[in-house]
């Protein structure tokens, strides 16, 4: 009486656990980007992709193992049958948990949307995501490998005779891949602190540009005028770079002016004010200001100060400013505008 009162206690006690743990996961979903036929599209797509061959060869695989014991043959083949049988099997398995890795990077892409302004967080998961998953597909397929040789007696008696060697083996494989393994291990600490993150904006080489992919090797880095500027994965842990959306997509922007020393300044702290309040889709309405920075022995310098969501609306919004400046200043101010002084000393008339 009390192991059947204690294993419908533990049965219940599951039940509750796996109710739970499906709530929570329906609750983590929602709030995605999406709707739930999106959701369906980001599980579905790989789904429906690979589902077929995998039902397929398993139907396949489960007819042969139900009539291979109505067939007579040597005992030698039938162990090599099943052999081959065992191997099909580890290799289904690791092709259901590869595809089951990949669902899972969707279903996080769909709950995490990356094309808003504040996206950070978004690009720190999916950074992570996508690395680990990698990492966990290698692994899948690298136990499916260990999983298919134990299948074969052959291959089992080689691995034995092989333990002796394999001590040397490794150093030697060590050193000659030790820049390899570096590069691996340097893509997995990327991952983990996140000194760069997918989408983010950022100065390699003297070139800007954003982080496309992250590999265990290397960072593909998407220049502005859509070049591709491959990087060695540890560059971004041993050389210094810049980083404009290290913590946040939001960035001031600068443009200089070089007027002449006449120039009033106020009208012009105003000019920028209205640009900025008439380009309200680029600034993002928290610093819009104007100072006399600088000024040398022929002009002034004038900084004008915009603060944008993100770097790429900086940059139209900085260009704008400049335009819209520099034409006040034409339409209104000409004589203002940066000009050389010249003192000739008159001389005196020469009697003939």
């Amino acid at each position: 009486m009390t192991d059947n009162w204690l294993g419908w206690s533990v049965r219940v006690l599951l039940a509750l656990t796996v109710i739970g743990m499906m709530v929570a996961f329906l609750k983590w979903l929602k709030g995605g980007k999406g709707n739930w036929r999106d959701l369906w599209e980001a599980i579905g797509g790989p789904l429906r992709k690979q589902t077929v061959g995998i039902v397929i060869i398993t139907s396949f695989i489960f007819l042969v193992t139900v009539l291979l014991p109505l067939v007579h043959f040597e005992v030698s083949t039938t162990k090599t049958i099943l052999a081959i049988l065992g191997a099909v099997w580890v290799l289904i398995t690791a092709w259901i948990l590869s595809m089951v890795s990949y669902m899972a990077v969707n279903i996080v892409q769909w709950k995490y949307d990356i094309e808003t302004d504040d996206n950070l967080r978004a690009r720190k998961v999916h950074t992570r995501v996508r690395v680990l998953q990698r990492i966990v597909v290698v692994l899948i397929w690298l136990g499916a490998l260990a999983g298919i040789l134990l299948q074969f007696e052959r291959f089992r008696t080689v691995g034995t005779t092989m333990l002796a060697s394999a001590g040397v083996l490794s150093v030697v494989l060590g050193i000659s891949a030790q820049k390899t393994f570096g590069a691996i291990i340097a893509g997995i600490q990327v991952a983990l602190s996140n000194p760069i993150n997918l989408e983010d904006v950022v100065i390699v080489e003297g070139e800007w540009g954003r982080i496309e992919e992250i590999t265990f090797t290397y960072v593909v880095v998407r220049v502005w005028d859509q070049r591709r500027l491959i990087v060695p994965v540890t560059y971004f842990l041993e050389k210094p770079f810049q980083n404009w959306t290290r913590k946040t997509a939001e960035i001031m922007g600068t443009v200089f002016l070089h007027v002449d020393y006449t120039t009033p300044i106020e009208p012009l702290r105003e000019h920028l004010r209205q640009l900025c309040e008439e380009a309200r889709p680029l600034w993002d309405g928290k610093t819009c200001g104007l100072q006399v920075t600088d000024s040398g022995s022929h002009d002034i310098t004038v900084r004008a100060l915009v603060s944008a969501s993100n770097a790429s609306k900086a940059w139209d919004l900085r260009c704008l400013v400049r335009e819209g400046l520099i034409g006040f200043m034409q339409e209104n101010y000409p004589e203002c505008l940066p000009k050389r002084r010249f003192i000739m000393d008159q001389e005196e008339p020469v009697d003939l």
